[in-house]
């Protein structure tokens, strides 16, 4: 046999690096590179908002509709799913449509967090800081150095050492002291006393600086609803999911920064060594354990096992709902009634919901 010249070698090198080439893993012919591909933002003060079908994605199209069917039983209004910023899926159920309005209950915890978030980046505020420096002492009923240990960082992680056990009234006489501050996590309305903090930081009202600083930066429409002792938001499930995206694109909209990404990786991480699944008003899934509203116990395991581990949470009650899963670029929101007739934010649904999202998306 001769052997091979110099331009014949070249040429089966080069031939051998075509042929591996192609059998590189990366994106099918039909899937977007996500590492190139940009984040898409539906346009402000608009219906418009660009769309990608399950086909495209390579998902499972055939088990798309037990997933609708399921949601619809389970009294879901409304369910949007957004891959890197575009409609995927969208559905509307039980009288409920684009237009219709619905509460976020505890999930618009969030909206809470992101506008603490704003405001420190303006230098208004100080997550650090005691709560007494913005709405002076005597907010609570704790001793003076009891109550001076309440940093704003301890609402926001529900951290605060308050009696969760006298209802959502969070005037002085309903804020008992019950142990230091970072030591005890229990869910509580007092975390609606970081509201007044930004308000008083930014010398207006809760509403106003909301609306500038946020819902009319990404386009969300709706409006805070007082209730009893809570303060409520209603808005349609596109709003919701614009938020989610922004939250998704690192803080985010278009070439706007609406709030820091340094602060939103501190609030979508544990943020106190209490309750793992929890970082600023966020639910947090993958951790060894995780603690509910309502109790004290540490359950063991991760909050959502069917999710993927990287997931993080806006949670309210009745199941409204809006799950972040950087590693899979998805933003999804379901709305509506309980799903199990129970109260909780997080209940047996969120399993059985991300087993039929796995079921289409994997």
């Amino acid at each position: 046999m001769k052997p091979l010249n110099l331009l014949s070698l070249f040429v089966c090198m080069v031939c051998l690096w075509n042929c591996s080439s192609d059998d590189t893993e990366g994106p099918t012919e039909n899937e977007p590179d996500p590492q190139t591909e940009a984040i898409y933002f539906p346009p402000l003060n608009s219906d418009t908002w660009d769309t990608k079908s399950v086909s495209e994605l390579g998902w499972h199209s055939e088990e798309l509709q037990p997933l609708l069917d399921f949601l619809e039983q389970k009294n879901t209004k409304s369910f949007i799913v957004l891959h890197h910023g575009k409609i995927v899926v969208e559905a509307y159920f039980n009288n409920h449509n684009q237009n219709s309005f619905w509460y976020w209950a505890s999930a618009g915890k969030t909206l809470t967090t992101t506008l603490s978030g704003i405001a420190q980046d303006e230098g208004l505020l100080n997550i650090d800081a005691k709560v007494s420096d913005y709405l002076g002492t005597g907010w609570t009923s704790a001793p003076l150095d009891k109550e001076n240990l309440i940093m704003n960082k301890h609402l926001l992680s529900m951290t605060s050492g308050l009696s969760d056990e006298t209802g959502d009234d969070v005037t002085p006489e309903n804020l008992l002291y019950v142990a230091d501050a970072g030591t005890r996590w229990a869910y509580h309305n007092v975390y609606v006393k970081m509201q007044d903090v930004v308000a008083q930081a930014s010398n207006t009202d809760w509403d106003s600086y909301f609306n500038t600083r946020l819902k009319n930066k990404i386009g969300m429409n709706g409006s805070w609803i007082a209730l009893d002792n809570l303060n409520v938001y209603w808005s349609n499930t596109r709003s919701m999911a614009r938020f989610g995206l922004m939250i998704y694109a690192n803080g985010q909209w278009d070439d706007q920064q609406i709030v820091s990404e340094n602060f939103l990786s501190e609030a979508t991480n544990t943020s106190q060594d209490v309750n793992l699944a929890y970082g600023y008003l966020w639910w947090l899934n993958g951790k060894t354990s995780y603690h509910l509203p309502q109790s004290l116990f540490e359950f063991p395991g991760e909050l959502i096992s069917n999710a993927p581990n990287d997931m993080f949470a806006a949670l309210g009650k009745n199941d409204q709902k809006i799950y972040i899963v950087p590693s899979q670029q998805l933003v999804i929101v379901r709305m509506g009634e309980s799903a199990n007739n129970t109260n909780f934010g997080l209940s047996d649904f969120d399993n059985e919901l991300w087993s039929k999202i796995n079921a289409v998306i994997n």
